[in-house]
């Protein structure tokens, strides 16, 4: 299951670099979902895995041993959240920019002319 995970995570990695040396702004973002995505499941699998019971923390602060830890899937949950708060708003940004220059090619977004109507 361990060796699985890590292909996984390695591949979004690929995945999500290669779209991101992409030409376009909207496989820019579509990379670093990817990338976060990977994180996630890279944080997640060195927090340890265990099915058989959920995670829990005993009252003096510590892990039973043989239990996930909770503290990586807190804070996955909370990057999850954050990750989706900026993909929307690069999205919104995208749009904008698209709006305005009427192109998403990043190559033709270098030049400081822009035209208005």
């Amino acid at each position: 299951m361990l060796v699985l995970l890590c292909i996984t995570v390695g591949g979004l990695f690929a995945a999500g670099i290669y779209q991101m040396l992409r030409g376009s702004l909207v496989r820019l973002i579509i990379g670093l979902v990817l990338l976060g995505h990977a994180v996630n499941l890279l944080v997640f699998t060195a927090g340890g895995l265990a099915s058989i019971r959920p995670p829990y923390v005993l009252p003096d602060g510590s892990v039973p041993p043989g239990l996930a830890d909770p503290l990586p899937q807190a804070l996955i949950l909370t990057a999850i959240v954050i990750g989706f708060g900026t993909q929307a708003f690069a999205i919104v940004l995208i749009r904008r920019v698209y709006r305005e220059v009427r192109t998403d090619d990043l190559h033709e977004l270098r030049t400081t002319d822009v035209t208005r109507k």
